[in-house]
């Protein structure tokens, strides 16, 4: 018999991810509300009841609490439907796991972090600078304090889900060069960790079949910048001697990304290492793989 997993707020780039490694080994309900795949039903987990009624009717093994506005501007915009869903919601889910008495994954961010440091561990005190930080951080916070079993994961600089999900850095960047764009302008006072999102729902499934819960940083290994991932890129496509690389600072994109961010938001998954369980792959590795699977087809004879 297959062990059940709910899923909501699935789809997005991360939820994607988490269907595609966990359908076959588990019997999954993945839920949203931008029902944009078949395999998709709709719920929007701010609506507790609906929450409640769809989770008690499927009888899970484990709630996935996925979703959550990613958007640092429109956070800063909209703080009451911030918290509201990313924090009062998964307070909601807390209390569904509890009463249900199954464990909760709900994930976290590297942006929780001021940036103060050149790296992070899993014990590192957070901080957060803007709304989406700190609704994330209060989100993290109320499950380790209340929720009976629970793993919580902390993402980096998240790249998954195609051109249709993705709407991170490499995908911004890989529309600008598709739009023929010969000059890209890179900050270079931002540093931090990508995340490949198969890589961590592997390395979440990993942990959940381990039952090794709790805390955990969880991103790709090696740290870097973006003007780095920006040079791997161009170098990934063959457009290192055709498209130029401009270093600027933030302050350059102030006027389109105003929300605060930590300089540096690198994560090294300490607890992983210590307990033998890392399988996260070097960034440049999980790029190549990112491209191919995701971008051959996107990306044919666009260059």
């Amino acid at each position: 018999m297959k062990k059940k997993v709910f899923m909501a707020g699935a789809g997005g780039m991360l939820g994607e991810a988490f269907y595609k490694i966990f359908k076959e080994d588990y019997e999954v309900l993945c839920t949203d509300k931008d029902v944009n795949a078949p395999w998709l039903s709709f719920l929007d987990f701010r609506d507790f009841d609906e929450y409640k009624k769809q989770v008690k009717a499927f009888k899970p093994d484990y709630i996935f609490h996925l979703g959550a506005y990613t958007d640092l501007e429109f956070c800063e915009l909209n703080v009451d439907d911030t918290y509201m869903t990313n924090t009062i919601s998964v307070e909601n889910a807390v209390y569904l796991a509890n009463e249900l008495q199954v464990p909760l994954l709900y994930i976290s961010t590297a942006g929780i972090f001021d940036g103060k440091k050149e790296l992070y561990d899993d014990w590192d005190q957070p901080n957060p600078l803007g709304h989406y930080a700190r609704s994330k951080y209060m989100g993290e916070r109320y499950v380790i304090e209340h929720a009976d079993k629970y793993i919580v994961c902390r993402a980096g600089w998240m790249m998954g889900g195609g051109p249709a999900k993705d709407k991170k850095f490499i995908s911004k960047l890989i529309k600008q060069l598709v739009a023929g764009k010969k000059e890209l302008f890179i900050v270079n006072d931002k540093d931090g960790t990508p995340t490949y999102t198969v890589d961590f729902a592997k390395n979440v499934k990993l942990l959940i079949e381990t039952e090794f819960w709790g805390l955990y940083n969880l991103v790709c290994k090696g740290q870097t910048s973006r003007m780095e991932v920006a040079e791997e890129l161009l170098a990934l496509l063959n457009l290192k001697d055709k498209v130029k690389l401009n270093e600027v600072t933030s302050e350059h994109f102030k006027d389109t990304y105003f929300a605060q961010r930590p300089p540096c938001e690198r994560l090294v998954n300490k607890k992983l290492e210590l307990r033998q369980l890392n399988i996260m792959r070097d960034w440049r590795v999980a790029l190549k793989e990112y491209l191919q699977d995701y971008y051959a087809d996107y990306l044919k004879d666009k260059f």
